[in-house]
């Protein structure tokens, strides 16, 4: 018996607001992570025109000042 399936995906161009989500949630993993190694990081970025929100949760023995990231 065959399976069907759709496959989709989502693709956007540099500079679109989701790259630069992306990209300040990977920083901010990266940090956590370059300093403690065990961080558990589960975080969210949200941007609009000239305000910059990020949630999430951390757990970690890391500290740095994540508004030098954004």
């Amino acid at each position: 018996m065959s399976k069907n399936y759709i496959f989709t995906s989502e693709s956007v161009t540099e500079g679109h607001p989701d790259k630069v989500c992306d990209h300040i949630s990977d920083a901010i993993l990266d940090e956590f992570l370059r300093q403690d190694p065990d961080s558990r990081v589960a975080v969210e970025t949200l941007v609009s025109t000239d305000f910059v929100t990020v949630a999430g949760e951390v757990t970690s023995k890391g500290k740095f000042d994540i508004e030098k990231v954004v």
